[in-house]
């Protein structure tokens, strides 16, 4: 039976489904819609639309090395509840390992990859996850890092992912000071590495408001400029990993520590679950109170 254009719009109508999985569903079950359906559900792929809606801004990162790559990435679901699920977590382990053996450039064109080269895509395979968790999932984010063999990967968890590091020493292969920058990174949340990647217009600006700040407080004009240069150094601490004081030893700066250890700090990547998404309060007295009239 040939599938026209109006029942694939039926059927994304009915299901949600996008356009192309639709037609899919159609071609396989020869136009028999109910069938159709039934097919779009077992593959998770109704389902999943349903909840594309709702809000993920729970889940884990996680951190997979292998040699002299690696990838920290970020995937979301709704309920911190099931980012502690034994089927969730197997999913970011067969993400990750997927990213690190494919090393797609984005997260849209690993959703289009046939997971690790030869099973469903990948966003089959998040779609197929949907439908047994019963939670919206997505592959938020991903980076790719590479190292040199003098290099050590400096890998760190907190809270079993609710915050996940990434870090590149370089001029030694002590893993466990490698470890110890991530977690300082982890806890102090450095932006950059050094003040020299901070950009120019970031530290003109934040010149310009201390200057206003000090002429406000109605400093001498001949005294403003040493006081902005030293509240300019608290700035350059609080943003950069080197100026900041190492959590394990607060009267050494991180910089210093690495170089007593002859090693520098290449770069770093720093993930904590959910920043950036906007959450949705919820009022759980009143969900209840409209479960209850359904």
């Amino acid at each position: 039976m040939a599938v026209t254009a109006q029942m694939v719009k039926e059927l994304r109508e009915k299901t949600g489904a996008g356009m192309l999985d639709c037609k899919k569903a159609l071609t396989e079950t020869n136009g028999d819609m109910e069938k159709a359906i039934d097919y779009l559900r077992e593959k998770g792929i109704a389902k999943a639309a349903k909840k594309a809606d709702r809000i993920a801004a729970e889940g884990t990162t996680s951190v997979i090395t292998e040699g002299n790559n690696a990838v920290i990435l970020e995937v979301n679901s709704e309920t911190d509840f099931v980012a502690k699920n034994e089927a969730f977590k197997q999913l970011v382990t067969e993400l990750g390992q997927h990213l690190l053996a494919q090393q797609p450039a984005n997260v849209e064109e690993a959703l289009k990859q046939n997971l690790n080269g030869n099973g469903p895509t990948v966003e089959e395979h998040i779609n197929a996850a949907i439908a047994k968790i019963g939670e919206k999932i997505s592959l938020r984010r991903f980076q790719l890092v590479t190292k040199e063999d003098g290099d050590a990967f400096g890998v760190y968890l907190h809270m079993g992912g609710r915050i996940g590091v990434l870090a590149v020493l370089a001029g030694t292969n002590d893993t466990e000071l490698a470890k110890d920058i991530a977690m300082h990174i982890a806890a102090a949340n450095p932006r950059y590495v050094s003040r020299e990647e901070v950009p120019a217009e970031e530290t003109a600006r934040e010149r310009e408001i201390l200057t206003q700040q000090a002429l406000n407080e109605g400093k001498p004009a001949n005294i403003v400029e040493k006081m902005v240069e030293g509240r300019l150094g608290k700035f350059f601490e609080e943003i950069c990993l080197l100026d900041q004081s190492f959590v394990k030893d607060p009267d050494q700066k991180v910089g210093k520590y690495v170089q007593s250890k002859g090693a520098s700090v290449k770069t770093f990547v720093r993930y904590e679950v959910g920043e950036g998404i906007e959450k949705r309060q919820e009022n759980f007295a009143e969900e209840v109170m409209n479960q209850i009239k359904k």
